[in-house]
């Protein structure tokens, strides 16, 4: 009997053979840049090209379906989408994932590259090669991917793709002829991409009759849903149905529904190995998904977990408040339900004397903080208040354990510790040549010891600094870009820990220490930054009928005071003549009155005056 006979008459062998056949037509790979340098853009003209988008349907940045992401022309989150593609009469299946350009994103870029054999690096043609350009790519080249250069924006009248092309030449050790020229607005290369990507880049290895394992990379809470599970399939088959299991959380559960992300999701029977889509298995409890986790069956399990990607390290703590105390197991709620789309969010509930309860939440970044607060407030109607951020300290104790410092309450007696010991980064910093001196001025100002500098090209450096990771939390990124006029670039990486001389930084307000304000800072700079904090809050802080007395102190020190002057109600108004002992009695009995007022008064603290700590110039 014939092979194709048997292949037809056995539906295993078939679907088997059908399986392979598909993998060897599916492209998985993503997109990775600097940000702003069009990567959104482009993967809108690749889904025209390949009629995944109607023109109907067609609009600017149409993965990035969040309102902040359209407003400040970011991406936050990564978004996946599966596009078909016709090359020389065969039909491929292209997986793309669209991921973010900032800093602060990294972990998104770093999940989204474990689900992928290729990448496209998008360099801007006017503005070269930079920090975060150069960081995505070695996360993409310790995954072994394939990567393809392009230079996008070659229409723009600033563009000088020669001397862009050298530089991506130096950094990947390509042929000047891999180098793909596009411009995503104009519309130009976009087919040069596609065949690249489909000659390029390898076809997913797996065996679709091995047991199931795939990884889940990212996940969306839906309320009537519950919780979507976005997958890559490694090995094996999941059909619509199956008893399946989550290998790390153990849960088991049933396969409502899978399918395939197009511009809506497209639901399937069956799925093999090689592909990306989706699950929804009615998880209505956000902590049983755990992005980087394994899914296997129940009855045939894999043997051993996918190693993914590591666990995210917080770089930035600061407690977040509901400004309603009534709104604190809301808050919960919506904390749980945005970790489900930000897995680098890391919380926990903790308690403050001024704010009542609330949680410590660890972020990658101050712009990943900026938009934690605003999602909440936008997509869960929660308004919070958020405390000064700090990052991790280390103190060694006297009896030699260490204790983790993630808030300037958790500060140890100083009796009782030998040292602090606060986390380094390395910071790569490329800029033009003539910023150079100012760059370098800033980064001294912050403590960074510069340890490499090498001119990439005559009008490009790149800077190499090992700096305190606290110094650059606050508005280190927003000064760098002030001094060189928007063209440096940033990019850090944890190096680890060195010994420093930190102290902790009371604010009081009328002798009542307010938790809230404290930080910890350099010895060196708690002067100055308690000065400048008093006279921000002396602006902030509304008057009242009584005097109030602003002082930042360290320890019993008081190291700097700003008084807020007492409205006075003219009590003498209604005399007129008479004699001055009256009046003096008058006078008297107000200064009684304020100062027992003074005494039980409370000061109630804009939410303004939590964030004039990050404003401080």
């Amino acid at each position: 009997m014939k092979p194709s006979k048997i292949g037809l008459q056995d539906p295993v062998f078939f679907t088997t053979f059908a399986a392979r056949k598909l993998m060897k037509n599916i492209r998985n790979f993503c997109i990775i840049a600097h940000i702003d340098h069009g990567k959104s853009t482009l993967a809108d003209r690749l889904l025209q090209q390949t009629d995944t988008v109607a023109d109907r349907d067609m609009q600017n940045q149409l993965l990035d379906n969040m309102d902040l992401e359209r407003e400040r022309g970011i991406t936050i989150k990564s978004h996946a989408i599966q596009m078909k593609y016709t090359h020389e009469g065969e039909e491929y299946t292209l997986n793309l994932i669209d991921t973010p350009g900032h800093v602060d994103f990294s972990y998104e870029v770093s999940r989204s590259i474990a689900a992928c054999e290729g990448a496209l690096l998008i360099v801007d043609a006017s503005q070269g090669v930079e920090a975060q350009t150069i960081s995505n790519l070695y996360l993409a080249l310790n995954h072994d991917l394939e990567i393809i250069p392009v230079l996008n924006k070659i229409d723009l009248p600033g563009a000088d793709p020669e001397v862009v092309a050298d530089e991506v030449i130096d950094l990947i050790g390509c042929k000047r002829e891999d180098i793909i020229l596009a411009s995503g607005k104009a519309g130009l290369g976009i087919d040069d991409i596609l065949k690249a990507v489909v000659t390029r880049i390898p076809a997913p290895k797996g065996d679709p009759e091995a047991p199931l394992q795939a990884m889940i990379f990212d996940s969306v809470y839906n309320s009537f849903r519950g919780v979507e599970v976005i997958f890559r399939i490694f090995n094996g088959t999941i059909n619509k149905g199956d008893k399946i299991k989550f290998v790390n959380t153990g849960r088991e559960y049933e396969a409502d529904e899978i399918g395939i992300l197009g511009l809506n999701q497209i639901p399937q029977q069956t799925m093999a190995a090689g592909n990306v889509g989706y699950l929804i298995s009615g998880v209505k409890v956000a902590k049983e998904i755990k992005v980087g986790d394994t899914i296997t069956h129940v009855k045939r399990p894999c043997d051993a977990a996918i190693q993914g990607f590591e666990n995210v390290k917080p770089m930035v703590f600061a407690g977040i408040y509901p400004v309603e105390t009534t709104d604190y197991e809301e808050l919960r709620y919506s904390m749980e339900k945005l970790q489900l789309n930000d897995a680098s969010l890391v919380w926990e509930p903790e308690t403050s004397m001024a704010l009542g309860f609330g949680f410590r939440c660890g972020f990658l970044g101050m712009l990943h903080m900026e938009i934690i607060q605003e999602r909440l407030e936008r997509e869960f109607d929660m308004t919070v208040i958020t405390t000064v951020p700090s990052v991790q300290f280390k103190a060694l104790m006297t009896d030699d354990t260490i204790q983790l410092i993630n808030a300037p309450s958790d500060m140890p007696d100083p009796t009782r510790m030998k040292h602090i010991e606060e986390p380094y980064v390395k910071a790569s910093i490329i800029t033009a040549a003539e910023y150079v001196g100012a760059v370098i001025t800033l980064c001294m100002d912050k403590r960074g010891q510069i340890k490499n500098q090498v001119y990439l090209t005559s009008e490009r450096v790149e800077l190499t600094f090992d700096m305190p990771l606290a110094e650059i939390v606050f508005d280190f990124f927003d000064r760098l870009k002030t001094i060189s006029r928007g063209y440096a670039s940033l990019d850090y990486e944890l190096i680890g820990y060195q010994v420093s001389h930190m102290v902790r930084l009371d604010v009081m307000l009328n002798g009542e220490p307010v938790d809230a304000l404290s930080a910890v800072v350099h010895r060196d700079k708690a002067y100055d930054w308690g000065r400048k904090l008093c006279e921000k809050l002396k602006e902030l802080v509304p008057r009242q009928m009584f005097e109030i007395a602003i002082q930042a102190a360290i320890g019993q020190k008081i190291i700097a005071r700003e008084t807020v002057k007492a409205m006075r109600k003219n009590v003498l108004a209604k005399c007129y003549g008479g004699d001055i002992s009256r009046k003096r009695k008058l006078l008297e009995k107000q200064k009684k009155g304020k100062k027992r007022m003074r005494q039980v008064g409370n000061v109630e603290i804009p939410q303004e005056a939590f964030m004039a700590v990050l404003k401080l110039d």
